[in-house]
């Protein structure tokens, strides 16, 4: 496909070529046909739903869908893309011995570089974590190999958190396929760490892999089950649980609102921000970064989700992010804003959004693909772009 189009073309170009009217695609993603018109013209911007919708209709993944990974347009970007071919290698050989003599520290040492791979990650610092994670990720699989009992276990639990670190490298440059492997990894890694809340952080990644291929029913009956291990335990107000718990139940809220379905949404987001009250602070277990913060941030992009715009802004209005908030999190509250303020109808508030969200984390909202989208629906809505969207577009990569 050609990636200098917007996503609109692109899904008019593979229904064309399946040969389908407008109405066939609707049916088949079980959109509107008004939806699949507006985003074909430019009119409307495609929510992350629709764009799974299609995509599972078409039988593309999202990534192919969205035209990504995007084009390199500079040096800056080969150097942070070269880190993708490193961590590839690494996840093949995750269960393989290492064949050269690897130095191996002592585990104290290496969970301070996986923390701070981890800060890298929450600071979308994708060029710096590139380049650290893989050989952190080499060295704790020798550490797998060499160690026993307790240690073994810990080294397992930090392999996982490694994972999780390198899949937000490849997923946030576009490599989603690759990301979904970082899933499997995670989830192999913590099922041998003997900590039963890090694979129910794995389970919290398996339902955005199921999410990202709209199979909302298969994702909300899974954590469904996956929180009934620990629903005995919630009464004990064990914080790490507790933040587990409510980072399920967010997750379900997002499967739910992907699927159209506002009331079990809404419950889902109740009884998440019930438990980052009982809590009472923004914590970090297991890098899930729950608590009254994330619940606000995820309030908003769920009424984006249900293409809400006004709703968004409304919940927006009525909370202030901490400045020590993670930069990921906070550079995608403005992104979902940005789509909120175009939904609700003022374009300019939007690419203000979008602006914030840059100076918070610049890489994060540089490649987001529904940044390009906003940015697209914004240009073809004004009479006449400004001076300021044509830079902002051009600092994208996009010609809006």
């Amino acid at each position: 496909m050609d990636n200098s189009k917007g996503l609109g073309s692109r899904v008019a170009q593979e229904r064309k070529l399946k040969g389908w009217t407008q109405a066939a695609l609707a049916q088949r993603a079980h959109v509107s046909i008004s939806l699949v018109k507006a985003v074909e013209q430019g009119r409307a911007p495609a929510s992350s739903a629709f764009v799974s919708a299609c995509a599972r209709a078409f039988g593309l993944s999202v990534a192919e869908l969205l035209g990504q990974p995007y084009p390199r347009t500079n040096k800056d970007e080969h150097d942070m893309y070269a880190s993708v071919s490193a961590i590839r290698r690494e996840l093949a050989a995750y269960m393989i011995e290492p064949v050269e003599d690897v130095e191996v520290r002592e585990l104290g040492e290496i969970s301070k570089d996986v923390a701070r791979a981890s800060r890298l990650r929450h600071a979308v610092s994708l060029a710096e974590l590139g380049a650290e994670i893989p050989g952190i990720m080499a060295e704790l699989r020798a550490a797998v190999f060499t160690s026993t009992d307790s240690a073994r276990e810990r080294a397992f639990g930090l392999l996982a958190e490694a994972y999780a670190a390198a899949g937000q490298v490849v997923y946030k440059l576009g490599y989603t396929d690759l990301a979904s492997l970082t899933v499997e990894r995670y989830e192999w890694a913590a099922a041998r760490s003997g900590d039963e809340l890090a694979v129910l952080a794995g389970d919290y990644q398996r339902a955005g892999e199921l999410i990202g291929t709209a199979d909302y029913a298969s994702a909300l009956r899974f954590l469904e089950k996956r929180r009934s291990t620990i629903e005995r335990e919630v009464g004990e107000n064990d914080a790490p649980l507790l933040s587990m718990w409510g980072s399920l139940h967010l997750k379900s809220a997002l499967a739910a609102a992907r699927a159209g379905n506002r009331e079990l949404a809404d419950d889902h987001l109740g009884e998440a921000r019930e438990t980052a009250d009982r809590i009472g602070r923004d914590r970090d277990d297991y890098r899930l970064c729950f608590g009254p913060t994330n619940v606000n941030i995820w309030s908003v992009g769920l009424a984006v989700e249900l293409n809400d715009g006004t709703e968004a802004v409304k919940r927006a209005g009525t909370f202030t992010i901490p400045r020590d908030a993670p930069r990921e999190r906070a550079g995608h509250h403005y992104i979902d804003l940005s789509r909120g303020w175009l939904i609700h109808g003022d374009r300019a508030k939007a690419l203000g959004s979008l602006q914030t969200a840059k100076k918070i984390a610049p890489s994060q909202t540089r490649y987001h693909p529904m940044v390009h989208e906003t940015v697209r629906v914004i240009a073809r809505q004004e009479a006449r772009s400004t001076e300021t969207l044509r830079g902002f577009a051009a600092w994208c990569g996009i010609s809006a």
